[in-house]
């Protein structure tokens, strides 16, 4: 039987932390889950045979359910699973149409919850779960409204899932980083420098994330100044911090395309 991770959102900057970092575990085979064709054939050459490239759009939910009869014929044996393909835009939220609505919920929340029901059956004792949410999940941020709450789901539904399925030791955890050092990231808006505070790089998220996942844990943080964050939301209150976001966020409100949210 073979030993396998899936990794949705393989071919990202944080994915290719992941595939790396999975390289070194004791598996058979990496399932990389991306949608575009292209990319997964540069990642499969780059990281060699061990990947096996599955082709899927996770906004689309009959493209997903696929997923199902492709466990069913394998039987693999999961040992990882991490749901790690999101969407995020800033913006107003009359500025988003009725599709973007719809795509970011299919992605950041239904896809993930889907194949974590899919794969279950062909995990055991040791199995983990890494569910990709967000420091924006800590509270309700103006601007990136519908990105915040979907991670804040994912966060609530992977801890609710950690405890349900701890007795077939089985772990479920989610990841709440904050901003990742990606491409994704633009650099400049306006002629000025950004300023993205307790910026990391995508490798220690990565390594991060998966050395708690093998501790037990529920949530995975990665640095200080995330966990301050954290604090930061459980002691202020709500409308403070929601102001405060609100106030520094909103001169890039009105170029749609300036900041992917973290």
């Amino acid at each position: 039987m073979n030993r396998i991770a899936i990794l949705t959102g393989a071919t990202g900057g944080l994915g290719q932390a992941f595939l790396r970092e999975l390289l070194r575990e004791d598996i058979d085979e990496i399932w990389a889950v991306a949608r575009n064709q292209k990319k997964l054939e540069e990642i499969c050459s780059t990281f060699g045979k061990k990947v096996f490239p599955v082709l899927c759009d996770l906004s689309d939910e009959i493209e997903v359910k696929k997923l199902a009869p492709l466990l069913e014929e394998r039987r693999p044996d999961v040992r990882f699973l991490i749901n790690n393909a999101g969407m995020a835009r800033m913006g107003r939220i009359e500025a988003f149409s009725g599709d973007e609505i719809s795509n970011t919920i299919e992605i950041n929340c239904k896809a993930p919850t889907l194949i974590c029901q899919y794969a279950l059956p062909y995990m055991r004792e040791g199995a983990r779960i890494l569910n990709i949410s967000s420091a924006s999940s800590f509270q309700p941020n103006p601007y990136i409204a519908l990105y915040s709450a979907t991670k804040a789901y994912l966060r609530s539904y992977s801890r609710s899932l950690n405890y349900e399925w701890r007795e077939k030791g089985i772990t479920c955890m989610a990841v709440c980083p904050g901003w990742i050092d990606t491409q994704m990231l633009k650099k400049e808006h306006a002629g000025r420098r950004m300023r993205f505070p307790g910026m990391v790089s995508p490798e220690r998220v990565a390594v991060k994330a998966l050395k708690d996942a093998k501790k037990g844990k529920d949530m995975s943080v990665c640095s200080l100044f995330v966990k301050y964050e954290h604090l930061w939301s459980k002691l202020m209150p709500q409308k403070w911090t929601m102001h405060i976001w609100g106030s520094a966020v909103k001169r890039y409100v009105d170029d749609q395309n300036s900041l992917p949210a973290k």
